[in-house]
């Protein structure tokens, strides 16, 4: 297909919520090293390269077959630091010390082990075929809707809901359909990352995940849920 596909997992060491949760034991092995063979079987993808500013996730990233080219600044390690400025520099730096242009950016979130490699495969396929899209992010379902039974306080700390229709709907079927991002695969032009600061920026569209992949590790209840999950769905 002769496309250059730079497929990227970040993991930062400094987890708030869970402790050292991108290496801690999931299901028999590190955590981060699920997202790394997923990616590693992808048709698509030639190296997994990762993102960190910990030494000890490079060296079990490395054990597992992934590169890691340099040590993430600090700065770009902060909780708060944005994941869009994050994917830039990686795609610079990475770019430089291999004297490449790469066409795609693929990130995978390492705190949502629930896709398959076939979810890589599908969302590649899907990009390389549409047209007009900066981008493609994993998407699924809402469970719960802004529309309907999402709620804000006003001024008077009255509830209301988050979003309003000239007609409330009766049911949630009837209101407007709404999906939730799932942190687990984002699809970007690179060209497109190069040139811009923010993901909503460009033309996104979304890739839709099955609702039992709309899960994401930020807690020990979460690791408890999604490993139930990873046994029943991917160990079978």
């Amino acid at each position: 297909m002769g496309k250059k596909i730079l497929c990227v997992i970040a993991a930062r060491g400094g987890s708030q919520g869970l402790k050292n949760k991108n290496i801690k034991n999931f299901c028999g092995k590190p955590l981060i090293a699920w997202s790394i063979i997923q990616a590693k079987k992808s048709k698509y993808i030639q190296n997994v390269h990762i993102s960190t500013d910990s030494l000890k996730i490079a060296k079990v990233s490395k054990k597992y077959g992934a590169l890691v080219p340099f040590i993430r600044s600090k700065n770009l390690a902060k909780k708060n630091s944005e994941k869009f400025l994050v994917w830039k520099d990686t795609l610079r730096r990475i770019e430089k010390n291999e004297n490449i242009k790469f066409d795609y950016y693929l990130d995978l979130d390492c705190t949502n082990p629930l896709r398959k490699t076939k979810d890589i495969d599908d969302i590649l396929k899907f990009f390389f075929k549409i047209k007009n899209f900066d981008g493609i992010i994993s998407i699924s379902k809402s469970r719960k809707n802004p529309y309907f039974n999402m709620l804000e306080y006003n001024n008077s700390r009255n509830l209301k809901p988050s979003k309003k229709l000239k007609t409330w709907p009766t049911s949630r079927q009837t209101a407007p359909k709404v999906f939730d991002q799932v942190a687990s695969m984002y699809l970007l032009n690179a060209n497109f990352l190069r040139k811009n600061v923010s993901l909503y920026d460009g033309q996104i569209t979304g890739f839709l995940l099955k609702e039992y992949q709309n899960f994401d590790i930020d807690s020990k209840l979460d690791f408890f849920i999604i490993g139930k999950l990873f046994k029943k769905y991917y160990l079978k």
